[in-house]
């Protein structure tokens, strides 16, 4: 079964609320067994237009684990303590 990741760019308006959403988002990525592959962390735009701020990228053992994931009670309550504090850009990719 292909592996699944999800791809988030971050852009935050309010870093002192943010890290309400970061402990909270924490707590579902624990829960349900995300990999942390890049939380943060400088960006060097290699080629194009696109100037992402804030990249985090999670992986999971499948599609159904990562909607899993993003559908959960946990991630819920941190998608609500973000609202106003960040603006998400966020899709799921299907791996190898």
């Amino acid at each position: 079964m292909p592996s699944a990741y999800i791809l988030a760019n971050v852009d935050v308006t309010d870093v002192d609320q943010y890290e309400n959403y970061k402990k909270l988002s924490t707590v579902a990525m624990q829960e349900h067994s995300a990999e942390v592959c890049v939380r943060g962390g400088s960006v060097h735009v290699l080629e194009g237009d696109w100037s992402p701020s804030r990249i985090v990228l999670l992986k999971f053992s499948s599609v159904q684990q990562a909607r899993a994931f993003y559908d959960s009670v946990e991630y819920q309550a941190a998608k609500a303590a973000r609202e106003g504090f960040a603006v998400m850009r966020m899709t799921l990719v299907e791996g190898v």
